[in-house]
This record gives structure tokens, C-alpha cells and sequence, in this order.
């Protein structure tokens, strides 16, 4: 299809780019328009002093859905970077000092399960193969939803399965149900921080994490997460897109019910439709005339956000010994963090954390003999941030990681860096300072979460981590595919009546 419609995307995170790529193969003039140095998001990449970073994600599960995508474009992962599985997947540290490490091989995740629980492993089975039902459903079936009606989710293997979905029942009261040792309830239940909830408050279908990140496995793009965001804009490129940097969106200028055109660093810009895959609430209460909005103020304020972080960026000039390339902290009171959290809306009293060293994988990540660490806390939303506060947590993180590995690494830290809730606003303009968007909570999933359609603007449509399929980088790879197809359906239509 050739045309001269013009799109514009705002913001090249994951969905914005994946949007992109595909309005662009159906021959669409699409420019991205992103208001940082570099594209990616969340998952931009910076580097100091022989260092290099990712500033955002750090998990590489899901590989199937994210090898969908390059399938789309006649390509492969490997064709852009060197996938690699790590082994072990990762480590948990709990009291006492006492870590445990998480196998990437099934048989001997099971004789862990059962070492330190007698039984479990019939039980680990049992839940992983719900897990493998509820993914391969949700894949085939539900992920590429739009969302917008009950009647999408009516298909026979759907329906028929609805009940196995478990959508009414709590992830957690699952987990408890089949395990008794904290240590195991601990690791089933650590792949929902990822999708920002409680356990007790997360659906139970959420199960499909475990049979993500205990079966198939979690792996590691060679250069670190950013080889993605280039792998996609090579994508972007190669298929029209024009990407520009520096470029901050500040009105989307509607009249009736149509986009006309979007104002770009003062300069009036005329497209033919809008992907929002910028914050969501930004777009709709700072770029949006009030009568064209989805919603308001007070709509977002009764949202369950996922947690936002504090993040330090590290550059070690010696070797860590004993550590891995991910290491989880759950060695301080998870519930009590989560209420902090959720409830309480404070800083924690023992927080729980995570560590990632991806120069024992990838050692073009950090100069020769020395180590590269990116530490990251959960962390309330909307909360007070002032680097008296992080360099408050940044000792505490750092001490108990000493005493974990047995070592002095806080005085051979020779690179520094902090990202926190005010990094998360004035970067992304993000609600909040949410990092990981909405929680997946049951009212706040798929029909439930903010509509991926304008219903007062029919040419702009959203995308990311706050409409549908939800946070995580594959579900914001089929989020940019899916707002992609809608603004096709609909310039495609409109084409057609002009015509008629």
C-alpha cells in the first residue's frame, strides 16, 4: 500500500517504535518524535567513563513474543544480537545471608523444589503446566486484544477455558495453596513485582509469569537491553520511518473529532493521525484541549499505579567475586515493603532490592577487571525525592550487599549515577513517577484498563505500559502493534468513504 498519509508518533519506547515499524510497512510516512537525546525510552542506554548502562529494563523474558515481532519484518533477534540464557537465571538472597540459586534447567529447578520442600515438586509441575495453559491461551487468544469490548474476549477456546484462566482468584492464594516454605513462596511469587501488584491483589492468570521466567527461561541480549531498541529502530529505518531526537510534542490540535495537527518544538507540524505512546495521562491533560480527553483527573487519581524505583547506575574498577548477573534481596519483610508501597504511599523501613551485573555475562559492558552494577529498589509513587533520601538508601543497599559477598565494593565505586521518582517525571513525564505503569490488577485488566482508542478523537490512538496488553517490554512490543492496526482500520475506512 503506498499513500502520503502522514502518522506521528510520540515517544519511541518500545511501543512507540513497534507502532512504528508496522505503519510504515503498510506505507505510511511516520515520523517518531521523541523529546530525549535517544531513542528507547525507559530502555535508553548512556555511557561514562568506559561504562555502559541500561537505564531501564534488565529481564529478558517472553523471547518468543519478542522474536513475533522481527518474524513480522522477515527477520530474527540474531540477526541484530546474541541472545544468551543465563545460567542461573538469577539469585535470591533471604535472612541470614543465605542465597539460592535458580537453575535454567527445569530437572534441576524441580530437585531444588523438592531439597527444600518435600512434595513440591509435583506441585511446581502442576503449577507450571497451568502457567503453560494460561500463556499459550493468552498468547494466541487474549494479548492482541484491543480491549475495547467483552465480545472480543467470546471465542470458543476462550470461553471454554475461562475457568482455568482463574481470573477470579488471587495469584497469591494460588501459590499458597501448593506451597508451604517462604523461601518457595518467596520465588513464585517474586515475577509479579514485575507487573506491579500485591500477590494477594494480582489474578491468579498472572501464573503464566512463572512459566515465562522458570521455564523459559531469562536471557540476556549481548551489549545489554539497548541492542533491542536498536535491533528496532534498524527495523523503524529500514522500512521509512524518520526518527527525530530533541523533539518534544507540546499540543495535539484537534477540530471536531479529528486530529489536524501536533505542535513540535514551536513548529506546527500537519498529520493525518496520532500513536500516543507517550505517558498516557500526560498526553490527555497537558497536549489534550479538555473536550477531547478520555478522561479525568479524578479517574487517574482512583488508578493503582505500579511502584516507581530508585535506581543507582555503578562502575566498580575491581571484580565482584561470587556474584551473578541478577541477585533479588528478599532478605527483608516483603509484605510489610509492598503495604509501604501501596498502602502507606513511604519510603521503607527494609526495603527489598534487586542487583544486576551484567559485566559477569557481557564484558563490553564495563572497562577490563572492573564490574558494572545496576541496583534497583520498588519504590512508592508520588512520594517526597531528594538525594539526601537516596544516598540515605544507597548506604543501606550497598552495606548489605558487602555483607552478602563479603567484600569492599563501596570504596572502589568509581562511577555513580541516581534515577528516581523526579528522574521518572521529567524524563517521561510519567504519572507519578510510575515506572512500570498500571498494576495488573482484576479491575484493571484488559477491558478494564484505560481504552487504546480516543472515543472523542477517532485518528489518535495510545499505546504502552497504561492501555492494553499492560507493563513489560513484549507486552508493549504487541501494545505499539496493536494501536498500529486500529489507525490503519480507521484511515483505511475513512480512504474508502472519501472515495464512495
Amino acid at each position: 500500500m503506498n499513500n502520503n498519509k502522514t502518522i506521528a508518533i510520540i515517544g519511541s519506547g518500545f511501543s512507540g517504535l513497534s507502532s512504528a515499524a508496522y505503519l510504515a510497512k503498510q506505507g505510511y510516512n511516520v515520523h517518531i518524535y521523541e523529546k530525549n537525546e535517544t531513542f528507547g525510552g525507559r530502555a535508553r542506554q548512556f555511557v561514562k567513563d568506559g561504562f555502559t548502562f541500561d537505564m531501564g529494563p534488565s529481564w529478558y523474558w517472553m523471547p518468543d513474543a519478542i522474536e513475533s515481532f522481527f518474524k513480522d519484518f522477515g527477520h530474527s533477534t540474531s540477526d541484530f544480537f546474541e541472545l544468551i540464557k543465563l545460567s542461573p537465571a538469577f539469585d535470591m538472597v533471604f535472612g541470614g545471608n543465605e542465597l539460592i540459586s535458580i537453575p535454567n534447567n527445569y530437572s534441576e529447578l524441580r530437585n531444588l523444589f523438592e531439597l527444600i520442600e518435600v512434595g513440591s515438586s509435583k506441585e511446581l509441575d502442576e503449577f507450571i503446566d497451568d502457567g503453560k495453559f494460561k500463556y499459550e491461551i493468552s498468547i494466541s487468544n487474549l494479548i492482541e486484544k484491543p480491549g475495547l469490548s467483552i465480545f472480543e474476549y467470546f471465542q470458543y477456546d476462550t470461553v471454554k477455558s475461562a475457568l482455568k484462566l482463574n481470573l477470579f482468584s488471587s495469584y497469591q492464594k494460588q501459590v499458597y495453596k501448593r506451597f508451604k516454605n517462604q523461601k518457595l513462596r518467596a520465588l513464585m511469587e517474586f515475577p509479579v513485582l514485575f507487573l506491579g501488584a500485591k500477590p494477594k491483589d494480582t489474578p491468579a492468570l498472572y501464573s503464566l509469569m512463572n512459566y515465562a521466567g522458570l521455564k523459559l527461561g531469562t536471557y540476556y541480549p549481548m551489549g545489554g537491553f539497548n541492542s533491542l531498541v536498536t535491533a528496532m529502530v534498524k527495523i523503524c529505518e529500514t522500512n521509512g520511518v524518520t526518527l527525530h531526537t530533541n523533539s518534544n510534542v507540546t499540543k495535539i490540535e484537534c477540530l471536531h473529532n479529528k486530529v489536524t495537527s501536533i505542535l513540535v518544538n514551536d513548529e506546527v507540524k500537519l498529520v493525518d493521525g496520532v500513536i500516543g505512546s507517550a505517558d498516557y495521562h500526560h498526553i490527555e491533560t497537558k497536549l489534550l484541549d479538555k473536550p477531547f480527553r478520555n478522561y479525568s483527573e479524578e479517574y487517574w487519581r482512583t488508578k493503582t499505579f505500579a511502584p516507581s524505583s530508585l535506581i543507582f547506575y555503578l562502575g566498580i574498577n575491581k571484580k565482584i567475586k561470587n556474584i551473578n548477573h541478577h541477585t533479588l534481596f528478599f532478605d527483608g519483610d516483603f509484605e510489610q515493603h509492598a503495604t509501604e508501597i501501596y498502602d502507606e504511599k513511604s519510603w521503607p523501613i527494609d526495603p527489598l532490592f534487586y542487583v544486576c551485573a551484567p559485566s559477569k555475562t557481557d564484558p563490553n559492558v564495563a572497562p577490563k577487571e572492573m564490574e558494572n552494577l545496576f541496583i534497583l529498589m520498588p519504590l512508592a509513587t508520588g512520594i517526597e525525592d531528594t538525594l539526601e533520601l537516596r544516598e540515605r538508601y544507597f548506604n543501606l543497599m550497598m552495606n548489605r550487599i558487602e555483607k552478602q559477598f563479603g567484600q569492599n565494593i563501596l570504596d572502589h565505586v568509581i562511577v555513580k549515577e541516581s534515577y528516581c521518582i523526579n528522574d521518572f517525571k521529567n524524563d517521561y513525564n510519567s504519572y507519578g513517577g510510575n515506572a512500570y505503569g498500571l498494576a495488573n490488577t482484576l479491575n484493571q485488566t484488559a477491558i478494564f484498563k484505560p481504552k487504546i482508542i480516543n472515543k472523542k478523537v477517532n485518528n489518535l490512538i495510545y499505546s504502552g505500559q497504561l492501555t492494553v496488553p499492560g507493563p513489560g517490554v513484549p507486552p508493549s512490543l504487541i501494545s505499539g502493534k496493536i494501536s498500529a492496526n486500529l489507525l490503519h482500520q480507521h484511515l483505511k475506512k475513512q480512504t474508502h468513504e472519501i472515495l464512495v
